[in-house]
């Protein structure tokens, strides 16, 4: 994983992810402190996140960039909600991440047909190859 301004980019950005709907519950708050854990932030680090963005780090690799897709995705359904406006935003994240526009729209149609929308990575990652080759 890239560096720790880049750890607390990817958490600012899940958190205003989060957000969209104007409010943080309580399954998305301990969704994104198990990412921060994973991502060796601190609590209290990750709790400052909540109230003060970090600067905004473009992740570098291609790959990191669809993990971060994921783990959007993952936190998007992990209230077992959707709203129109989160999968709208999602998509605009994806383009801004400079990921393939038909393969965001492959992903955010096939999670219908897993369990609690979780789409597995290993599905992920082969819509990903195969809308590169």
């Amino acid at each position: 994983m890239g560096t720790y301004k880049e750890k607390l980019s990817i958490l600012s950005e899940m958190i205003g992810f989060a957000r969209v709907d104007h409010s943080l519950k309580r399954s998305e708050y301990e969704f994104l402190l198990k990412v921060a854990r994973n991502l060796g932030v601190s609590k209290d680090v990750f709790d400052g996140l909540l109230k003060e963005k970090s600067p905004k780090v473009r992740l570098k690799t291609q790959a990191e960039r669809i993990v971060q897709f994921h783990r959007l995705i993952l936190l998007m359904n992990v209230d077992h909600e959707q709203h129109k406006k989160e999968i709208n935003t999602l998509y605009n994240i994806g383009l801004k991440m400079g990921l393939p526009p038909a393969a965001i729209s492959q992903v955010l149609e096939i999670m219908h047909r897993y369990p609690n929308k979780i789409v597995p990575p290993d599905v992920l990652i082969n819509i990903f190859k195969a809308h590169y080759n």
